[in-house]
C-alpha cells in the first residue's frame, strides 16, 4: 500500500513530515510513504508580517486542498498553524507525543553572553532590537522591557538566523520544538519560562490531517496518540476558538502541571497590542475538562480585556 503524505518544503516541515514517516513505517513496514512537497501563500509572502497577509491558514489551504483533490493522502502541519476550524471534509488524527512547547531568545553572536546573565541582560538594556513577526512574542516582549524595539522578520529558521547577523539584531526569538527538531547545536539560547512568555496554541505539536471518510488512513495513525498531548491540545485549541484570535491579535496558551494540578495558562490582547491580559485556571486532567477550562478561561480573559478597556 503506498501513501502520499503533502508537505511544505522547509527543512523543518521536512524533519517534521520525516519523523512521522518513520515512526509509521516502523510500525506498518509493508506501507510505502511518498512525500509532496506543497508550496503555501504564507511561503511565498516573506516581506509581511502574517496579520498583514491573512489569518490561520496561510501555511495549510493550499495543502488541504490536494488533500480534498485526492492527490495526498495526509498531511503533517505544525499544529499551531491550524485554524480552530478545519476545513469540510478533513480532519485531524490523534496528536501525537509533544516537542516542548516553549519559546527561545536566540542571542546574537556578538553579546558575549552566559545564559543565566541574558534575562538580567534583556530587562535592563535600552533598545535591544529583537526580531519576532508575532504581536503575541511582541507584546510579551514589551512586558519584559517596554525599550525593546521589535523588528519584522519572517522566513524559515535557517533564514531568522542569518537575518540575526545580517540584520545586526541583538537576538531573535523562535520555538524552541523547532531548533530540538532540527538538532541545532552551538547556539547562545534562553528558554523563556511561561511565567515570561506563554507560547501559542499548540505550539510544539504536530498535527495529522486526513480525510474525514478515510477512516484507514485514520487508523493508521492512531499508536501515535499521546494522551497528555491530546489533552493539553484541546484545552489550548478550545481557548483559541472561543477567543476566535489568529494572527491579528496578541493570543496564547498553554497547560502546565504544577504538582499534583494541571494549569491553562492563557494571554489575550488588543490587535495593536497596547492593552493584554493573563490569567490561569486549574482544571481536572480529562479531554471533558480540558476543552472546559480553555473554554472559561477565555470568557474570563474576554471580559477582563473588556473591563480593562471601560
Amino acid at each position: 500500500m503506498k501513501l502520499i503524505v503533502g508537505t511544505r518544503g522547509s527543512a523543518l516541515a521536512l524533519a517534521q513530515t520525516d519523523s512521522i514517516i518513520s515512526l509509521v513505517l516502523d510500525k506498518f513496514p509493508d506501507l510505502e510513504i511518498e512525500k509532496k512537497i506543497i508550496k503555501t501563500k504564507g511561503d511565498k509572502i516573506l516581506d509581511k508580517s502574517l496579520d498583514k497577509i491573512g489569518d490561520k491558514g496561510l501555511f495549510v489551504s493550499e495543502i488541504e486542498r490536494e488533500l480534498l483533490e485526492g492527490t495526498i493522502d495526509f498531511a503533517v502541519h505544525s499544529l499551531k498553524d491550524m485554524p480552530t476550524k478545519i476545513s469540510p471534509g478533513l480532519k485531524l488524527a490523534q496528536t501525537p507525543e509533544r516537542q516542548d512547547p516553549r519559546d527561545v531568545l536566540v542571542i546574537n553572536p556578538k553579546h558575549q553572553l552566559r545564559p543565566e546573565d541574558i534575562m538580567d541582560w534583556l530587562r535592563s538594556s535600552q533598545g535591544l532590537k529583537i526580531g519576532t513577526g508575532s504581536k503575541r512574542r511582541t507584546s510579551q516582549l514589551k512586558r519584559i522591557n517596554e525599550s525593546i524595539q521589535p523588528m519584522m522578520i519572517r522566513g524559515n529558521i535557517g533564514t531568522r538566523l542569518e537575518k540575526l547577523v545580517s540584520q545586526d539584531l541583538d537576538a531573535i526569538v523562535l520555538a524552541a520544538a523547532g531548533i530540538n527538531r532540527l538538532g541545532m547545536d552551538g547556539l547562545n539560547l534562553y528558554h523563556f519560562s511561561y511565567e515570561e512568555m506563554i507560547p501559542a496554541c499548540g505550539q510544539g505539536a504536530l498535527a495529522i490531517e486526513v480525510r474525514s471518510n478515510d477512516e484507514n488512513t485514520d487508523r493508521i495513525f492512531d499508536f501515535l496518540a499521546d494522551d497528555q498531548a491530546c489533552m493539553e491540545i484541546e484545552a489550548e485549541r478550545t481557548f483559541l476558538e472561543v477567543i476566535n484570535g489568529g494572527c491579528h491579535v496578541p493570543v496564547g496558551a498553554t497547560v502546565k502541571k504544577v504538582g499534583n494540578k494541571w494549569v491553562l495558562m492563557g494571554m489575550y490582547g488588543r490587535e495593536d497590542c497596547s492593552s493584554i491580559v493573563y490569567g490561569q485556571l486549574d482544571f481536572e486532567p480529562s479531554l471533558g475538562g480540558a476543552k472546559k477550562v480553555g473554554q472559561d478561561l477565555a470568557s474570563y480573559l474576554i471580559k477582563s480585556l473588556e473591563d480593562r478597556d471601560k
